[in-house]
């Protein structure tokens, strides 16, 4: 009986699994930056805002410093992020440059030193400079290689200042505001506040989960009890400085 008509469910098997296979974001994406940019503005609002409570203040004034806490942590945040991924493009574009340097300067020197790089991975030397050639035929994707090899960074994707700062801006604001939200609809006393930062930092935690190989409700209590104990300690703090100042 010929088996031509018969599929090897060894191979159909191995065939489902390649075309399913699929990993997690490693690098996170848009999503860790905006999530931890989030619970970072969650965390430092909640505990300004229960650190004034501690010390007895009117809502009035814990609302202003939540209002003030927001503002100053978000224009921070986004200062600090377009300064620090600015310096980090300017440095790698500097160091591009010197690789685009030799590229044209010593371009036998850098084919050798590409082939020998294959070859330490288990390249044959005759293929490796074969490759290594080939590759240096074109000098952007020379340069690309290089890059990639060498420095550990792709030239084409490299991050936007801007991107970044605005990123931070929103992610952090939108964070910092929820303790706040509640006074605004009227609350006079502090716990609806912790209750509804509380809850936000549980689902930052979970959402967190998505990119770790953590469960979404160990990623969330974990985060809940941090922020819970952040807003704890400057309570206490603020009791212990209204009743020293007052």
């Amino acid at each position: 009986m010929s088996d031509a008509g018969v599929s090897d469910p060894t191979q159909s098997t191995h065939v489902a699994h390649r075309d399913n296979h699929t990993h997690r974001d490693v690098n996170g994406g848009w999503l860790r930056p905006a999530v931890f940019g989030a619970m970072d503005g969650l965390v430092s609002n909640l505990g300004l805002m229960t650190g004034v409570a501690g010390s007895s203040a009117s809502s009035q004034t814990i609302v202003i410093s939540g209002l003030a806490g927001l503002a100053a942590g978000a224009f921070s945040m986004a200062a600090g992020e377009y300064t620090s991924v600015a310096s980090q493009r300017e440095l790698v574009q500097a160091e591009l440059e010197v690789e685009r340097r030799e590229l044209r300067r010593s371009p036998r020197e850098e084919v050798r030193e590409l082939a020998a790089l294959y070859e330490s991975r288990g390249v044959e030397p005759e293929l490796a400079l074969e490759v290594a050639k080939q590759l240096h035929r074109d000098p952007e994707q020379a340069l690309e290689i290089h890059a990639r090899e060498e420095l550990g960074i792709d030239p084409g994707d490299l991050p936007s200042p801007t991107v970044a700062a605005v990123s931070s801006f929103l992610s952090f604001s939108v964070g910092a505001v929820l303790p706040v939200l509640p006074y605004l609809f009227g609350a006079s006393a502090l716990w609806p506040a912790v209750l509804l930062a509380l809850v936000g930092l549980f689902v930052c935690g979970a959402v967190v989960a998505r990119v770790t190989a953590k469960s979404w409700w160990f990623s969330g209590l974990r985060q809940l009890a941090l922020g819970g104990a952040a807003a704890a300690v400057t309570y206490g703090l603020g009791t212990l400085f209204g009743v020293a100042v007052g």
